[in-house]
């Protein structure tokens, strides 16, 4: 079987994954479980041919000093895919995430209104945060089209690979792919803050220099945008500060408690009939009291803020997992599965 008409099985059957190893069939994950094609299993030539289907020359190379290689590519007509190619046990194997074909809208997602509001904040720290596969990337092209679409001015993502396009709308629109465009994400937010940027986009803050160089640009005037693998506000807060040492750690607490705006942690749950999956979203929005918080490090209040402020917006995990439960969306066991904590979630739901 070609590679375009296995990638087309997949999108087909709304496989958010799809994966190519020796010994086993291909297999597509759906639904957040895994799933084989036929009773086929690859051979090594196998997945080398399909490696060779959709790695260029360079890329190829790159496969074969290092290990692995990590890319984008669209096929028309399918959809886009993000692509990691690596080698196990001395033969390659594939794994494709596939990306919308379209960004979807804010509205499209069913997400509540503040996230639009979010959307219109000027300068600062706005994070999107959940496990990997949550829809992190998803819902940060959605904010990155909220934008473009309502407000004129300069977008510039950094991104390790490029995953969704952007059409310049309102704003322009300057995507760099780190180590073809700029060779590092520090090297790339060092120059974007010379390229009279509006909105900058970080694919992901992967240390500490990424993280300061993140945080000073959103002080000083920009939008700042980016994901961490957290979950839970508190959790991303501890996050951006433990990756600097100890003697570090005062300076960049008082940095993060006026740059950072807003928190959108996120968690994909199977739906009510395990056909698809739904969005639960934890939303802070930095308050004095949330921003005086962070400064003398008592993160343990932010759950207690969050729960209080709903009025605002903010919404907990838990509570929306709640939500989503007594409409009717997921299952109780579910909805136990993926909470935080059982005891919040059973004064919610009873």
């Amino acid at each position: 079987m070609e590679l375009k008409e296995l990638l087309k099985i997949g999108v087909d059957n709304k496989a958010s994954d799809i994966h190519l190893t020796v010994g086993r069939a291909p297999s597509f994950r759906i639904n957040g479980k895994m799933k084989t094609l036929n009773d086929n299993p690859l051979s090594a030539e196998d997945t080398m041919n399909y490696a060779k289907a959709c790695l260029d020359k360079e890329k190829l190379e790159q496969l074969m000093a290092v290990g692995e290689v990590d890319f984008s590519m669209t096929i028309p007509g399918i959809s886009r895919f993000r692509v990691n190619v690596f080698f196990q046990r001395g033969s390659v194997a594939i794994v494709f995430r596939v990306l919308a074909s379209t960004i979807p809208t804010l509205d499209s997602l069913n997400f509540p209104d503040v996230i639009k509001e979010i959307c219109k904040i000027k300068e600062g720290l706005i994070l999107v945060t959940g496990p990997t596969g949550s829809g992190k990337s998803t819902t940060m092209a959605s904010i990155i089209n909220e934008i473009n679409s309502t407000k004129e001015g300069h977008i510039l993502t950094l991104e390790d690979p490029i995953e969704y396009i952007f059409k310049h709308d309102k704003c322009i629109v300057n995507q760099r792919e780190i180590s073809q465009d700029s060779k590092s994400y520090a090297s790339a937010l060092r120059a974007a803050l010379r390229e009279d940027p509006d909105v900058i986009f970080i694919g992901e803050m992967r240390d500490n220099e990424s993280i300061s160089i993140a945080v000073t640009a959103a002080e000083t005037g920009h939008l700042v945008l980016s994901t961490l693998h957290t979950l839970g506000a508190a959790k991303t807060l501890d996050r951006l500060i433990d990756v600097f040492p100890p003697h570090q750690q005062q300076q960049i607490r008082v940095q993060v408690s006026s740059a950072l705006k807003a928190v959108i942690s996120q968690r994909l749950i199977p739906d009510i009939e395990h056909k698809g999956r739904v969005a639960a979203l934890e939303i802070m929005l930095v308050t004095p009291a949330i921003s005086n918080l962070i400064r003398e490090g008592r993160g343990t209040g932010i759950t207690s803020m969050i729960q209080t402020g709903g009025t605002m917006g903010m919404k907990l995990l838990d509570k929306s997992i709640a939500e989503l439960y007594e409409q009717g969306r997921i299952s109780k066991e579910d909805a136990y599965e993926y909470c935080v904590d059982r005891e919040l979630l059973k004064r919610y739901i009873g």
